[in-house]
């Protein structure tokens, strides 16, 4: 994994780190620029007046970015706005729970190898917005994260059944790490903001507060724990009645994988740790990491935030293979 600090305004740390890479020789828009489709350019250029309307910084950032590669920032914002609205991505597996003595929230990304050297962990303090610490399999959307107040978010890809114009996952994601403080606050503002992808975003507060949100161009939906299980689960697919006729692909055994975590903590509900978070992203309750590495998927990162304790813990590769290490650099309040 690339580790990145950025800080300053939005424009200048993206203008910073671009320029960083274009000295040594990196130009990331080759990774990127011949996926690029004509369908993809509207559809980018339509979202632009909601990012600049409800996020406008995000956009200087790519623009720093582009300006700092000496690049066109219509191909940035075309790639990073247009991620999850036409082709399968990222599969991903979600969890949070909670007892008198934690609150945890899992979660790990299953991706394609080729890739896996890009993949970034980010450090983000700029100004007039919250700081976080995230990670990502492109860069400036994220994919899960904790702020310094305690909010962790992760999202869940959904395969593009319907798409509107608005945000996607990635920047769902880096938008509520940056803008908000609680679950409550997360959910109103994805009541408020357009959203263009279909995703859940599993969500969990240093109050104790935590909850699956199902969400796409239609429908918001908010999955809280029950009073008998103290706990909450996503995978590639929508489980709530309004929003299971959105499903689509599984294909990175989602179904399968949703149900070991779901059963693994039904049955632990009474032993909840630290221990049980780390043993069922490694894959010893069942398939949720064991992919065959030779064809071309695996599991490329798993983070455990411990909200409770403020504390961080990722491993930089695949959980059964690898252990699970502190990350101290965050500054929590």
């Amino acid at each position: 994994m690339y580790h990145g600090r950025f800080r300053k305004s939005h424009y200048e740390t993206g203008y910073h780190w671009g320029n960083q890479l274009y000295k040594n020789g990196k130009n990331i828009d080759q990774n990127f620029i011949s996926g690029i489709t004509e369908e993809g350019k509207i559809f980018a250029k339509k979202c632009l007046p909601v990012y600049e309307k409800y996020y406008p910084e995000i956009l200087e950032e790519i623009k720093g970015l582009a300006d700092g590669q000496k690049a066109r920032y219509e191909d940035f914002y075309t790639f990073l706005l247009s991620m999850y609205c036409f082709e399968a991505s990222n599969h991903c597996t979600c969890f949070a729970f909670k007892d008198k003595d934690n609150l945890i929230f899992g979660r790990n990304s299953d991706f394609l190898v080729a890739l896996e050297k890009l993949y970034m962990n980010c450090l983000y303090k700029l100004n007039g917005v919250y700081g976080f610490n995230g990670n990502t399999t492109a860069f400036i959307e994220m994919e899960d994260g904790i702020n310094e107040h305690g909010l962790a978010v992760g999202l869940t890809f959904i395969y593009p059944k319907i798409v509107g114009v608005g945000f996607n996952a990635g920047m769902l994601v880096r938008y509520l790490l940056e803008k908000c403080r609680t679950v409550d606050e997360v959910i109103a503002s994805l009541n408020a903001l357009p959203i263009a992808s279909q995703q859940t975003l599993t969500v969990m507060d240093h109050f104790g507060n935590f909850a699956v949100i199902e969400c796409n161009c239609c429908h918001v939906e908010v999955i809280k724990p029950t009073e008998n299980d103290s706990f909450v689960v996503a995978a590639n697919g929508f489980v709530s009645q309004k929003m299971t006729e959105y499903n689509s692909i599984d294909d990175w055994h989602s179904s399968e994988r949703y149900s070991v975590a779901y059963n693994a903590l039904r049955e632990n509900k009474n032993n909840f740790s630290f221990k049980l978070a780390r043993d069922i992203l490694s894959g010893k309750y069942g398939f949720m990491c064991q992919y065959e590495r030779n064809k071309g998927a695996d599991t490329v990162w798993s983070v455990i935030y411990d909200i409770k304790n403020k504390k961080i813990f990722r491993v930089e590769g695949n959980p059964s293979r690898k252990k699970f290490i502190e990350d101290t650099r965050m500054k929590f309040t």
